[in-house]
């Protein structure tokens, strides 16, 4: 679950890349998000 979450936001801020328009500052926050609780996970190996 956490695995397609981060794959989703990682291609929703890929798209907004290539598009220019993004929903401002916010799929940047959850880009970020998702990078830090998988980073938390693979630290404490779960």
């Amino acid at each position: 679950m956490l695995w397609t979450i981060a794959i989703i936001v990682l291609v929703l801020w890929a798209l907004g890349l290539v598009s220019g328009t993004t929903l401002g500052g916010l799929i940047h926050i959850l880009l970020v998000i998702a990078v830090v609780v998988v980073l938390v996970r693979v630290i404490q190996g779960v």
